[in-house]
């Protein structure tokens, strides 16, 4: 049985946001998958950095949609940035 390697492709505290993003990787047939385990320790304990991850195979169309996406939505990625 081959092994999958998977890459985080986005990342947010918002869920809503990850679930912005999943479907069109859905719409795309991307699987994805969400990893949504607490931040390390030099972190606030609450704070809760959610993943999606994909299949090595599948990461530039996977960026090439999630590009595209955030050019044509209105989430401003740029406050996360600053942070």
């Amino acid at each position: 049985m081959e092994r999958e390697t998977r890459v985080s492709v986005f990342e947010s505290e918002s869920p809503s946001e990850i679930q912005l993003v999943k479907s069109r990787l859905d719409a795309a047939k991307i699987v994805s998958f969400l990893n949504d385990k607490y931040m390390s320790f030099t972190t606030t304990p609450t704070a809760n950095t959610i993943k999606l991850m994909v299949n090595l195979k599948d990461e530039q169309r996977a960026f090439k949609i999630i590009d595209a996406f955030i050019k044509e939505s209105d989430l401003d990625l740029t406050a996360n940035l600053k942070n």
